[in-house]
């Protein structure tokens, strides 16, 4: 977007794009978001910047009436495939937090001088500078959200110090964190207050329209013990740097707002904003549905459904190694017979150290899977061997790959194992970076979904031949497409399963029958098997 594309959005106040850039007034000294209630501001006054980051750096604070850091993270992240959208996936993630600037440049291939320059100039900040935006954001989320001590929210959102979370809360806010907690409404704080390892509960801000198929998708994938989930929730216990975790969403559809509500039932605190993130990702609450709904209804072939269920989303990864064996496992079988597979591999993993009703264990480790999943795993002994094999890499630390890789970078490090093919790397690059242009052309399911829409219904007619099989007219929001094809095939499988309604109804009872003159007793018959 131009100058005056942005002008016009914020002058539209247009809730589609908070989150994607910020509005900074030099007659006030504030920054904003682009929906903000206040007065448009002199086109001669305003300067536009990529991320809160850049305008903290610049001098400017946060408006104190549209809370800028409360909004949807930005979707470029997934979009952008370069160092600037996969340094950001991986300060997202809390990489800087854990192992310093030097640490992040060294996963992506570059100084830590160069990354600052390049982030600096593409972005307006520089790695610590986005770090420090986000300790910001998680700070005010957990100081109006609840009631956690002062000391406690610190450190949970990564700052080394109580008195820097203090100093970066004035300087971004122009308030005291007392001040800051005191514009939350008193029913979005929660109950005591928090010691090293509690419960939370915190809304999830996403852009509108919200698709809760989402759920689903996961729901019929949960591993039990490890996850449970419906069609409004879904909920799981996970590791992560610092210790275990144990998380639920729920969706409620028919209350104001229709807030997306996550619960922590135990963190490490230090591991809260790499948590926040990573169920962001999972639920695609970043992307902008707007944008992507536009663009796949302008096919044909998907426009009804689109039509039917506006804001899909893409569901993402909590643990890319975890998801990596799920989708080795689950090439070229069922869901069904996937799921069995997990759960049965899944006897390899510890018991949760956060004992829950239906969650009491932890995705096994690579290094558990390369030790025993030899033994707990069934199906083809190749399948098996190469599923051990890509643990054993993983585990030993030859196979190192995440949320800062591109797809080249997956291909690179992924297609050399053995099981793995171009549709395992395509299922990983769309769950575990997000990739949005990702079309798995092979996919049993794929071409099942393309078969379904591909029939006329009430009189509509068939989508013309000259679009092309890859839905390359899409791009880049094929992966997008894809998660409608598979939509799409699974209800044609319900609706084959389902009987007709002549099936449905019961036999009509027979015709009662005229007695014989002289009743004869029928001999005893051996019962005939049912019919299903």
């Amino acid at each position: 977007m131009d100058f005056w594309q942005r002008y016009r959005a914020i002058d539209a106040r247009d809730t589609r794009f908070d989150g994607q850039f910020y509005t900074a007034v030099r007659t006030t000294g504030i920054y904003c978001r682009p929906s903000c209630p206040a007065r448009t501001p002199k086109s001669g006054n305003v300067t536009f910047y990529e991320t809160s980051a850049a305008a903290h750096d610049a001098g400017y604070r946060a408006c104190k009436r549209c809370l800028p850091e409360a909004v949807p993270g930005t979707p470029a992240w997934n979009v952008r495939s370069d160092i600037a959208g996969r340094a950001m996936r991986l300060i997202n993630d809390g990489v800087i937090n854990r192992d310093g600037v030097e640490g992040l440049a060294a996963r992506l291939g570059y100084s830590s001088r160069q990354l600052n320059r390049i982030l600096s100039h593409e972005l307006g900040a520089g790695p610590l500078s986005l770090a420090r935006a986000g300790r910001a954001q998680t700070a005010r989320t957990l100081l109006v959200s609840t009631a956690m001590k002062a000391a406690d929210i610190a450190f949970a959102a990564g700052f080394s110090s109580v008195r820097q979370f203090n100093e970066t809360i004035g300087e971004v806010f122009a308030m005291t964190p007392s001040a800051l907690r005191a514009t939350a409404r008193p029913h979005r704080t929660s109950g005591p207050a928090a010691q090293s390892t509690t419960a939370l509960a915190l809304n999830l801000p996403y852009r509108e329209p919200f698709d809760p198929g989402i759920f689903g998708f996961l729901a019929v994938r949960a591993i039990p013990g490890i996850e449970e989930g419906s069609f409004t929730s879904y909920a799981r216990t996970l590791r992560l740097a610092h210790g275990d975790a144990r998380f639920r969403v729920d969706y409620d559809a028919g209350s104001p707002g229709r807030p997306l509500v996550l619960t922590i039932g135990a963190v490490d605190l230090r591991d809260l904003p790499p948590l926040l993130s990573r169920v962001r990702r999972l639920l695609d609450l970043d992307s902008d549905p707007v944008a992507i709904d536009g663009a796949l209804a302008s096919d044909p072939r998907l426009s009804t459904s689109v039509a039917a269920t506006p804001g899909m989303r893409m569901p993402g990864a909590v643990d890319p190694q975890e998801l990596l064996v799920r989708a080795m496992i689950g090439q070229q079988i069922t869901v069904a017979a996937a799921r069995t597979a997990l759960t049965q591999l899944s006897a390899a993993g510890s018991e949760s150290l956060v004992p829950a009703e239906g969650l009491h264990r932890l995705f096994p480790t690579a290094e558990q899977i390369a030790g025993h999943g030899f033994d707990l795993l069934r199906g083809p002994q190749r399948r098996i061997e190469s599923v051990r094999a890509a643990a054993a890499a993983m585990a030993s630390g030859g196979l190192d790959f995440g949320y800062g890789d591109d797809v080249p970078a997956l291909e690179s490090k992924l297609l050399p194992l053995a099981g793995v093919g171009p549709w395992t790397v395509g299922y990983v690059a769309m769950r575990v970076i997000g990739a949005p242009d990702v079309f798995l052309a092979n996919d049993a399911a794929v071409r099942n979904g393309i078969r379904s829409l591909a029939r006329p219904t009430n009189g509509a007619a068939a989508a013309p031949d000259t679009l092309s099989p890859d839905f390359r007219e899409l791009s880049p929001w094929r992966s997008y497409a894809t998660m409608h094809l598979w939509r799409a095939a699974a209800a044609a499988q319900a609706a084959a399963r389902k009987p007709s309604p002549a099936e449905a109804q019961p036999p009509p009872p027979a015709p009662p029958q005229a007695p014989t003159k002289t009743p004869v007793q029928a001999p005893p018959q051996t019962p005939k098997k049912a019919i299903r």
